[in-house]
């Protein structure tokens, strides 16, 4: 029973919403990159309002990874805020774009 437990808590889901110039200066695919290379799963899709909207599941440290990485993203966005809240698991099989 508690190697089910461990199990669940070294897996994590969390949603952030990405605001700055993040629309246009392809977030999305390179999100995805990182996302595939982190062996994190969950999508990412532009918001009408500006922001891209990301939610990835994974090994707790892979998701932390790319949380990091979105406060910086590619180098022709310029990233403002980036504001992520858990969720639960989530069945997400690989990344895609929204």
């Amino acid at each position: 029973m508690s190697e089910m437990r461990d199990a669940d808590e070294a897996r994590r889901c969390c949603r952030c919403l990405v605001a700055g110039r993040v629309q246009g200066v392809w977030f999305r695919g390179a999100t995805r990159e990182q996302a595939d290379r982190l062996g994190v799963s969950g999508y990412a899709r532009n918001l009408p309002d500006g922001r891209v909207e990301v939610v990835c599941c994974g090994e707790t440290g892979a998701v932390e990874r790319l949380r990091d990485w979105l406060r910086q993203g590619p180098p022709a966005a310029r990233v403002d805020t980036v504001v992520c809240e858990p969720l639960e698991e989530r069945g997400y099989h690989g990344f895609v774009i929204g």
